[in-house]
């Protein structure tokens, strides 16, 4: 019997087995996975890290303050199919670049607000920036650049940044108390220019040594935005995706009442909300673990019915206060994978051509439901309480698996 030769990847000009391509791409995608993650410190998680101190010294409300995130977080998703035209342009470098250098100079502008509405300028300013360099621009490149293996390098990624607001709460109370919260801003600004930037431009140039061979990349015409909004199986995506988008809205803004409602000890409430940013990254490593084994939908179909076991745990928890520490850790770890199936299973079912339009496009009605979903939470609680909340979050995501099995039926009978 003749030995079988190891199966190979070739890489630019160099060729890599099987057992080491893997560990080349890790490399190749951690110091672009590092900038990610300090974009989303700095950037993202700095909102809910400095907002107790805002609140303090501006002397504005909660809500005035948070709506300005809100505002951030919708401009956003209605920004991102505009920043993937200019990735699929081949502006990768210039935009994410380009939004790492001005995201750090209005942290800047950050730290010399007096007035509410300079504050709301700020964050709408911030929400550009993040269309052109969180997950969303961050996947597409990824795609775009490496085509059908993007799917290891994303979950590098996310490995990685899942890590994000562990260095920003501690790091933003710590300068906070010592510099003030200014001061602590300008600092942060300081990391993005001195190390974010500097680890995005190398992880760019690395991962152009992975760069999918010219003769495998699908040819774009311009028109695939235009033709994915025709497809049924593009909607069936969209709307189901942006149920998680919404059920993770509602929960985690809420999660400290609703574990009150549940009479939970604030030591043990605390504990449980420190946990989500963990249990996220479990449920990456898990996947990982995972391998092959399993496929993309089967993924998608876990991560979808792990949150709604999570939520029918946490509406146990009336019953049982310790059920709560159940609760989070198949509503994390199943969450945790949503940023990686999403761009994988768009990119199986909807193709690489014009992938960073679609992926924006995708984008929006996700970031616009997790936007919406404090208030919606909010309003639902003051009608019904919190049982009612949990019930209907847990409907939704179920819905939104069952969209995405009508996508798959869609796409396996090749509707146009």
């Amino acid at each position: 019997m003749m030995r079988q030769r190891p199966r190979r990847w070739v890489e630019g000009d160099a060729v890599l087995s099987s057992s080491a391509a893997p560990k080349a791409a890790t490399l190749a995608i951690l110091p672009l996975a590092l900038a990610e993650t300090l974009a989303w410190s700095a950037y993202y998680y700095s909102f809910p890290a400095f907002l107790p101190a805002w609140e303090a010294d501006l002397g504005w409300g909660r809500a005035q303050i948070a709506g300005a995130f809100t505002a951030c977080l919708i401009l956003t998703g209605l920004l991102a199919p505009y920043a993937g035209r200019l990735i699929d342009r081949g502006y990768a470098r210039l935009a994410f670049l380009g939004a790492v250098i001005a995201g750090a100079l209005l942290l800047v502008a950050l730290s010399f607000v007096q007035t509410l509405w300079q504050f709301w300028a700020v964050w709408l300013a911030l929400g550009l920036v993040n269309a052109a360099c969180l997950y969303e621009a961050c996947f597409a490149i990824i795609t775009v650049v490496t085509g059908a293996r993007a799917k290891q390098f994303i979950t590098v990624v996310t490995l990685v940044a899942g890590f994000a607001g562990t260095i920003s709460f501690p790091s933003a109370f710590a300068l906070s108390e010592a510099l003030g919260w200014r001061d602590a801003c300008r600092v942060f600004a300081g990391v993005m220019i001195c190390v974010a930037l500097p680890l995005a431009g190398l992880g760019f140039r690395w991962l152009e040594g992975h760069r999918e061979d010219p003769a495998d990349a699908p040819v774009a015409t311009g028109q695939e935005g235009r033709t994915a909004l025709q497809n049924p199986v593009f909607w069936y995506i969209a709307i189901g995706f942006s149920t998680i988008g919404i059920v993770h809205g509602m929960t985690i803004s809420h999660i400290r009442p609703i574990l009150d409602d549940r009479e939970v000890a604030v030591g043990l409430a605390v504990l449980v909300a420190s946990l989500f940013g963990p249990m996220q990254v479990l449920g990456r490593l898990i996947m990982i673990a995972i391998g092959d084994r399993l496929s993309t939908m089967g993924l998608t179909l876990v991560l979808f019915l792990g949150i709604a076991v999570g939520l029918t745990v946490l509406f146990a928890a009336r019953l049982e206060p310790m059920l709560v520490l159940v609760f989070v850790v198949p509503y994390g770890a199943a969450y945790g994978i949503a940023s990686i199936v999403r761009p994988v299973i768009t990119a199986e079912y909807l193709g690489r051509a014009g992938f960073g339009m679609i992926a924006g496009m995708l984008a929006m009605p996700y970031m616009l439901g997790f936007a919406i979903g404090p208030t919606l939470a909010a309003l639902i609680w003051g009608v019904a309480g919190y049982d009612v909340v949990i019930v209907l979050a847990t409907l939704l995501v179920l819905c939104g698996c069952g969209l995405i099995l009508l996508a798959r039926r869609a796409a396996r009978r090749g509707t146009p």
